[in-house]
């Protein structure tokens, strides 16, 4: 560490899943920790700041088999493939100083190490696993952790498994993780501590499956075949093996460790907070000083989510509106600890306040004026004015240390807003002292020279603080000011730049976007392509009108819908078709259709096929479905006829 250097700063991202290309959620929490180390870097800290992959899994083991890959091909293509993890992460200028893939080969010798010691000092032990599986979220569930029978979540359904498994002795590290929550800053937001406790300790915490038997995908157990290590510690410890924890590819685990802080979702807290430390403690290490549980970005009131398919791309945000513009927004407009809804709206509106009224106009109008009135350079010779400069003068100079209060609460909506009290004031300082005004008079000449210079610095600090949000942008501004000084011991001190200083003219940083032409180009970017489809041939046999009557074919009312037990295909209708007596009808559409989704709607069945079994239970017809083939994947779609047509009425 340089002499100079306050400290050692180390920061991290989770590690990502990459089942399918990253989202503008993704993008958020990879954003603001690269803000905070580009912050921490800026106040002369030695920061090492962590990103990476967690690649293993059955979810990508199945996802591969799908794609007729291999599971590392299918992880290299996301991760290294165009577009990808890596390519993501450079457009949006992300300054990470190592990335780590869970498939790097010693991160996998590392884990097998950490296995095997948990296991030798007796806090890992084999036994088997019977219970709720989350294949979505590789997450085990007790029955009473369910909310509504699905995965509390996602929200998705889940599946029994029973398999051969090693187990953690979590339980035995409950009291000691409680303590570390509920009596140290530990877990932030504080509302955070409430949900672990409440809803995972106190209940009682149970013993951890951190080994699988049902798939391959993973970290062997090199003591015993057939096992691979799970998710648990193959992916929480990447945090301690990018260091050089029981490997040789690093060597600065002393130097950082421990974590400064981790940035994770909410959706994660609970292995970071519970799972993570009761680790630590199990292998005797240092804990982390901080787990920080950011929020989720909502589409449409939902959480964004690969599986789902509800996601915004960032590469198309990035690359309409700039990426300096996009980090702003994703720290500007949403509290970093909770929830925020994302919206094209929100984000132009906030580019064309923020960025292009406020922040572009004062750069601008200041330089424009400068260049104007006095040419290359402001006149050594400046009047002062107290009872017009105090004011922003007084702001400028205690800027700094309000931004940074509030950025070392990881509060970054806050810090920007306090810069931007602070950008409104000067544009307000603008049409108080009317420079065109004072333009007009030779004797107000060094009055005009002090109400310019006065801005320029204003300029300059606030786009030194704005540097770790928009690093491109602060750069231009410098250039801009002549080369101007932003590194943080000049950012509290006013009458840095020289009363000479030269400024350069440049085009509009932040031009304004036409909301409504901008909204109707992104919804068309929105619609799919034309997918390839495929029907099956037409039948060359014909049938008489006589034969085709004897169908009947009748409008049913779905009246309850369920899964039939034991069968991944069929799902089980209990239909009204007018005769009063309710009809049971099996299809084998469980792929297609959730149960939930078809109760209440109007159906047409086929009521005099011969009842026939499937799985022991009678099927009383058949229900009526159009089957096609797009870009190769069966697609099945039932028919549904309008709500007006009363059950039973008779389709002719």
């Amino acid at each position: 560490m340089c002499e100079k250097c306050k400290g050692n700063y180390y920061i991290t991202t989770p590690i990502y899943y990459p089942s399918a290309k990253l989202h503008i959620g993704h993008a958020y929490c990879t954003v603001a920790t690269d803000t905070m180390a580009r912050f921490k870097r800026l106040q002369g800290y030695n920061v090492k700041f962590l990103t990476g992959t967690d690649e293993h899994g059955q979810k990508i083991e199945d996802k591969a088999k799908e794609a007729g890959i291999t599971p590392q091909q299918f992880v290299d293509n996301i991760v290294t493939g165009e577009r990808g993890v890596l390519d993501l992460w450079k457009l949006m200028n992300i300054s990470y100083d190592r990335f780590i893939r869970t498939t790097d080969d010693y991160h996998v010798a590392a884990v097998q190490k950490i296995f095997r010691k948990m296991y030798d000092n007796g806090d890992i032990y084999k036994g088997t696993y019977k219970g709720k599986y989350c294949k979505p979220c590789e997450s085990f569930w007790t029955e009473s952790q369910l909310v509504d029978g699905k995965c509390p979540d996602c929200g998705g359904p889940v599946q029994d498994a029973e398999e051969e498994a090693y187990f953690f002795r979590l339980s035995k590290y409950a009291d000691r993780v409680q303590d570390l929550l509920e009596n140290t800053d530990f877990l932030e937001p504080r509302s955070r501590v409430n949900e672990m406790v409440n809803n995972f300790i106190k209940p009682g915490l149970e013993d951890l499956c951190v080994s699988r038997t049902s798939f391959t995908w993973g970290v062997p157990v090199d003591f015993d075949p057939g096992h691979v290590v799970y998710v648990w510690i193959d992916a929480l410890f990447n945090y301690m093996t990018a260091l050089g924890f029981e490997n040789d590819k690093y060597h600065d685990l002393e130097e950082f460790w421990p974590a400064d802080v981790h940035f994770v979702g909410k959706e994660i807290v609970r292995f970071h907070s519970i799972i993570w430390p009761a680790m630590l403690m199990s292998l005797n290490l240092p804990l982390p000083k901080k787990v920080f549980g950011h929020g989720w970005l909502l589409l449409d009131g939902g959480k964004m989510s690969k599986s789902k398919g509800n996601v915004v791309d960032p590469y198309i945000l990035a690359e309409r509106f700039g990426v300096d513009a996009l980090r702003f927004f994703l720290l500007r407009s949403f509290p970093f600890g909770s929830d925020g809804n994302f919206s094209n709206e929100l984000l132009i509106s906030t580019i064309n306040v923020d960025l292009a009224n406020d922040l572009g106009n004062l750069v601008s109008r200041t330089v424009a004026m400068a260049q104007k009135y006095f040419g290359e350079h402001l006149p050594a010779r400046q009047t002062e004015d107290p009872a017009m400069d105090t004011e922003l003068l007084t702001m400028v100079t205690t800027l700094r240390d309000r931004y940074e209060e509030q950025m070392e609460k990881f509060a970054f909506q806050n810090a920007l807003a306090e810069v931007f009290k602070v950008i409104s004031r000067a544009n307000k300082y603008i049409d108080e002292n009317s420079p065109w005004v004072l333009a007009k008079s030779e004797e107000l000449k060094p009055r005009l020279a002090k109400v310019l210079y006065n801005l320029l610095e204003t300029v300059r600090i606030c786009a030194g603080l704005l540097k770790p949000f928009m690093p491109d942008t602060a750069v231009e501004i410098a250039r801009r000011l002549g080369g101007a000084r932003m590194d943080w011991d000049s950012l509290n001190v006013f009458g840095v730049l020289p009363g000479e200083v030269a400024v350069v003219a440049g085009p509009a940083l932040f031009p304004r976007i036409d909301m409504e032409k901008e909204l109707a180009a992104l919804e068309e970017l929105k619609k799919p392509e034309t997918p390839a489809l495929e029907v099956e041939p037409y039948a060359q046999e014909s049938v008489d009108f006589d034969t085709f009557c004897k169908s009947d074919l009748r409008a049913v009312k779905v009246k309850d819908c369920k899964n039939v037990k034991k069968s991944d295909k069929l799902l089980q209708f209990t239909l009204d078709d007018g005769t009063g007596t309710d009809r049971q009808i099996l299809s084998g559409i469980a792929k297609y259709y959730k149960p939930e989704e078809l109760i209440g709607k109007t159906l047409v069945a086929i009521t005099n096929l011969p009842p026939r079994k499937m799985m022991g239970r009678e099927s009383q017809g058949m229900l009526l479905s159009a089957v096609h083939t797009e870009n190769g994947e069966e697609k099945l779609n039932l028919i549904m006829v309008s709500d007006a047509i009363p059950a039973g009425a008779k389709l002719c």
